[in-house]
């Protein structure tokens, strides 16, 4: 999937043959909160995008609402006190951080699935 980015949201780009335009979305948003844009060219769209953005932010400050965001990458996930063992000690041996290795294993397990 093709995407844009815009103050920390990320915007889908998709194609629509049958109205002749380009359309997207903010994915990764709650269940219950869209941004959605459109426009004839990729320019249009992207003007489109960071309006529907702003428009966005600006609604959630003029009504005092917290602005729903796109994925921060940052995740916290639960580990066996072994497999983190396991992990903190291969780091270490390849002389990197955790933070790293878990990052690079996850990037090459993503990239051989997509």
């Amino acid at each position: 999937m093709n995407t844009m980015h815009y103050k920390g949201y990320i915007g889908s780009i998709e194609v629509s043959e049958a109205d002749n335009c380009l359309y997207g979305k903010v994915i990764d948003l709650p269940a219950g909160t869209a941004i959605t844009f459109e426009g004839e060219t990729v320019s249009d769209l992207r003007i489109d995008f960071e309006n529907a953005v702003d428009d966005y932010l600006e609604y959630c400050k003029e009504n005092n609402i917290q602005p729903c965001k796109s994925y921060s990458g940052t995740l916290n996930i639960r580990i066996s006190p072994d497999t983190h063992c396991r992990l903190a000690m291969l780091a270490q041996r390849y002389g990197v951080t955790l933070n790293a290795l878990i990052k690079s294993t996850l990037d090459k397990q993503v990239a051989s699935l997509w």
